[in-house]
């Protein structure tokens, strides 16, 4: 594929995220890329059926000709051959893989919704597959954190969830409702978290008995009581294609929201999935930054679209964040500076348009052609 932005899929942490971000952009730019390495250091490496729903979701927006999106891969190309368009779209992880997948929704979501709150329209975008995976944002992440933090941002959009879906089956459902804009997004500074005005959350369990949220709900809402603000953590039962448990909370500061969870597993008990979750919440407290680990990555891209420098402070500063913001230089879209602090937090600085040329490591990583 003459031209292309070769990407090299093993770089820093190495997994989906440089395969998501690469999307995004190519998406919203009409640029084509190569991605070698696809996950190389995986246990299973290349693509899984996650991966290549995000690609042919994307793909649809563009109309991108793609070769490489199979189970395992470790290369993709990818060409869109129109701008990104608003339109209804529907997605199932389970239809790239014979005998279905639990792979997460919430990636796929992540994937599509910057792009289509980009371009006039508004869109409606269904995803099925995992709603509350291991290694993935949940939907309770996705609705109560990232899609407030891309708000402040201007991106307009609400999010459903109409079945939830847990490993090992998934069958989830989430829909997305998009209302599209022209320009860019606005700039933004998140140094500083304000007061913590209330925690809210939820104590789901499907399929399993009621005592099992409520275990939950109770042992996260004793945890948190010291913090000096009022603490509501729902136990909720719902039905779903296999049994699943999960403790999911947010911090509500005056400035902004961030996220906490902790999935259930054979033999860990109720309590331990509560504690797991308050605990990173009570981390994150303690650390007095404004973002929490996991939207320190993922806001990124937005902020590299924005209309002017952005920065935030947060929690700490992930393999994840080190790699996407290498995927950001990579495209040009903006110079992103990574501050480690004395105390073990970040401050992160964007400036959209004037990354990636300046970049030794991108011109290293980059090239034309095959």
């Amino acid at each position: 594929m003459s031209g292309s932005l070769v990407i090299d899929g093993s770089h820093g942490e190495g997994g989906g995220q440089i395969l998501r971000t690469s999307l995004t952009f190519a998406s919203l730019r009409r640029r084509r890329v190569r991605i070698e390495n696809i996950r190389a250091s995986r246990r299973r490496p290349g693509l899984a059926a996650q991966h290549i729903t995000a690609i042919r979701a994307a793909a649809a927006l563009c109309d991108a000709a793609v070769a490489g999106d199979e189970l395992g891969s470790l290369a993709l190309d990818f060409a869109p051959r129109s701008p990104a368009r608003a339109g209804c779209y529907a997605f199932d992880v389970a239809a790239a893989r014979e005998g279905g997948s639990a792979g997460a929704a919430s990636l796929v979501m992540q994937t599509v919704l910057l792009p289509l709150a980009l371009v006039d329209g508004d869109s409606r975008v269904t995803v099925e597959g995992g709603t509350h995976m291991a290694w993935s944002p949940s939907f309770d992440y996705l609705k109560e954190v990232w899609l407030p933090a891309l708000a402040r941002l201007g991106v307009e959009g609400h999010l459903t969830l109409e079945r939830s879906g847990w490993f090992p089956v998934g069958q989830g459902r989430i829909q997305a409702e998009i209302d599209g804009r022209r320009g860019p997004l606005a700039a933004c500074d998140l140094t500083h978290r304000g007061t913590l005005l209330e925690i809210r959350g939820s104590a789901i369990a499907a399929n399993l008995p009621s005592h099992i949220p409520q275990r939950m709900a109770a042992r996260a809402s004793s945890l948190l009581s010291g913090l000096g603000c009022p603490v509501r953590i729902e136990p909720i039962r719902v039905r779903a294609a296999c049994a699943g448990a999960g403790t999911f909370l947010t911090a509500h500061y005056e400035e902004l929201r961030c996220g906490f969870g902790a999935l259930g597993a054979r033999g860990k008990s109720s309590e331990a999935v509560a504690e797991e979750a308050a605990e990173s919440l009570l981390q994150h407290h303690a650390s007095g930054a404004a973002l929490d680990a996991h939207l320190g990555d993922q806001i990124l891209a937005a902020l590299a679209l924005a209309d002017g420098p952005s920065r935030y402070t947060v929690e700490r500063i992930t393999r994840h964040l080190e790699t996407n913001a290498w995927v950001v230089e990579l495209f040009g879209m903006a110079d992103v500076a990574l501050d480690r602090r004395d105390d073990g937090t970040g401050l992160v600085s964007v400036v959209p348009g004037t990354g990636g040329n300046r970049d030794e490591r991108a011109l290293k990583t980059a090239r034309p052609g095959d």
